[in-house]
């Protein structure tokens, strides 16, 4: 089969996406960021339901949001008072999938020279989430109460649009369910009501090429351990 250059330039903004974990300041255009919502919103959804909803935070709004649960995080006593609402990850971690979460985490942890028993670095590492790692831009997704699990299916479909469709553009991206634990304040700050649940947070600008966090690739199981062939 003969590669267009078409499928190549679809191919690299698929492959070249990655979590980014340090921004560079530099502010991504209105333009750019309704453009691609505006491609994002094609992912096929049930009998296109459309079951995202989008809060783009910037400037004050962002920095009141980000200031407030770092707070939160750093107080025992506050942060007690804070719980997901829905189960991101299995309540019972299995092979092969634990071992790939402890991979990815002590690879970056290495690269950012947090050995083991650096605790407090490794929080401090972890709570920059709340700071959307230095990104101009901050976005929030819910979703209606009503909608079940396919909508859910569909909603992933739409955050992998965001982020190839950003890839696009020379923009990057790092997808956030950290902050799903904060969605009381979240919801205060954005103002949705509670017929709504908060799916997940995204930072979204342009990467930092100098800082050794962007450097990490994670890998990818060939094609033989997840699909089967049958003819």
């Amino acid at each position: 089969m003969i590669e267009s250059n078409e499928q190549r330039i679809v191919d690299a903004a698929i492959t070249s996406r990655r979590s980014i974990r340090a921004f560079l300041p530099t502010p991504v255009e209105r333009a750019d960021i309704e453009a691609i919502l505006e491609v994002a919103a094609r992912a096929p959804s049930g009998s296109n339901t459309q079951p995202w909803k989008v809060y783009v935070l910037t400037g004050a709004a962002k920095a009141a949001l980000s200031r407030e649960i770092l707070e939160t995080s750093a107080d025992p006593e506050r942060l007690s008072e804070h719980t997901q609402e829905y189960a991101y990850y299995p309540r019972k971690w299995v092979s092969p999938f634990v071992d790939r979460r402890r991979k990815v985490g002590w690879d970056l942890y290495t690269l950012l020279g947090l050995g083991r028993e650096n605790k407090t670095g490794m929080q401090r590492q972890h709570a920059r989430n709340y700071e959307f790692f230095g990104a101009p831009v901050g976005l929030m997704f819910t979703i209606d109460r009503v909608m079940d699990q396919g909508s859910w299916l569909d909603y992933g479909m739409f955050l992998e649009n965001i982020m190839v469709a950003a890839r696009g553009r020379g923009l990057d991206t790092c997808s956030q369910a950290a902050f799903t634990q904060f969605h009381k304040i979240i919801a205060r700050h954005l103002n949705f009501p509670q017929s709504e649940q908060l799916v997940c947070g995204m930072s979204l600008g342009y990467a930092d090429p100098s800082k050794i966090e962007n450097s990490l690739v994670t890998q990818r199981e060939p094609i033989s351990g997840f699909a089967t062939f049958l003819d």
